[in-house]
């Protein structure tokens, strides 16, 4: 089974899907005094440790935007052989996050995903290289890139721009061989590990594989079918408060990083601010401008899905409309 890995994050995350029977918890009512409604108690997963990426999110909690739409949420950090999608499924977590791919493979699993918000519109997944040394992909051949192992975007990319000739090396997450190789390039996260290289003094620069042509959605929200169907209230009121928070974020981002870094001490909050300003054009620009962030377009997860059909990845491809929504947005 192929997985979405990029840069330092869930390698290995779609390798251990299982059909499971879902399981999920029912919403909260009134209480007897009549006075208040009690909170419904709801999870979310996300798929790493707490970061930039996840700042709309951490906002939405620690500024109460979830609790005011009627939730008692819980953030649950997502991590090294975590996967998202088994949680949600399994019904541990009514909300899970993960990559637009990671749906589309999930629900040929048997794991019937629903997206209902992409906080990226554009996928922060990329290729590193030495600054100056390409200036087209296709200049890979002949040298070494470092990659997990059945990565989906680098699959699409070698069939896209017949990278034959490019010699893969097995990615651990460390960057030394990288930096030792001025010829090299690695699969990163531009949100990330460019500042790192900036750190030490590397010159880099990289190309976004959104780009390139694999245009698929970042971090998306999702829940299961049944849950949707079952508790669109909750739904609406979970999405709702997690865009106010990443619109509070985009103005707030030091405020909310040192929230995140209360969860993720190692990551330092140079780091974070580095991270915030190179996710903003991915997050609130293309169609978010117009039509707000979370926003999804039929003809991006159209096109995702022939992609996943034409690399083998896909059997069939199924009615979009039941791959993502977008009527739990606010103004929906």
């Amino acid at each position: 089974m192929l997985t979405t890995t990029g840069a330092k994050k869930k390698i290995g995350g779609l390798t251990a899907l299982l059909a499971v029977t879902l399981s999920l918890t029912a919403c909260g009512s009134n209480n007897s005094s009549g006075d208040s409604k009690e909170l419904t108690k709801v999870s979310q997963v996300t798929n790493w440790f707490a970061e930039p990426e996840h700042g709309g999110q951490y906002a939405a909690l620690s500024k109460g935007f979830y609790e005011e739409a009627g939730l008692d949420m819980t953030i649950q950090s997502g991590g090294p052989g975590v996967s998202s999608t088994q949680i949600v499924a399994g019904g541990k977590a009514e909300f899970g996050m993960g990559q637009a791919d990671e749906i589309l493979l999930a629900r040929q699993n048997g794991i019937p995903l629903v997206a209902i918000a992409a906080t990226f519109q554009k996928n922060p997944q990329g290729i590193m290289f030495h600054k100056g040394q390409y200036k087209d992909i296709t200049e890979l051949n002949g040298n070494k890139i470092f990659v997990g192992s059945g990565v989906v975007f680098w699959e699409y990319l070698k069939k896209a721009y017949s990278l034959d000739k490019v010699t893969e090396m097995k990615y651990t997450g460390s960057l030394a061989n990288f930096v030792a190789d001025p010829t090299a390039a690695t699969q990163i996260y531009v949100t990330s590990e460019p500042f790192s290289m900036q750190q030490e003094g590397v010159d880099v620069d990289y190309f976004l594989n959104y780009d390139l042509g694999y245009k698929q959605y970042g971090n998306i929200l999702y829940t299961t079918e049944d849950y949707m169907k079952k508790h669109p209230d909750v739904v609406k009121a979970y999405v709702e408060a997690s865009i106010k928070g990443w619109d509070y974020y985009k103005t707030n981002s030091e405020e909310i990083n040192k929230v995140m870094q209360e969860k993720n001490p190692d990551l330092k909050l140079e780091a974070m601010a580095f991270g915030a300003k190179a996710q903003e054009p991915l997050v609130y620009g293309g169609d978010a401008e117009a039509n707000g962030v979370g926003y999804m377009s039929k003809d991006i997860w159209s096109g995702l899905q022939d992609q996943l059909i034409d690399m083998g990845l896909l059997k069939d491809a199924e009615p979009i409309d039941d791959v993502f929504t977008n009527e739990f947005l606010p103004g929906k």
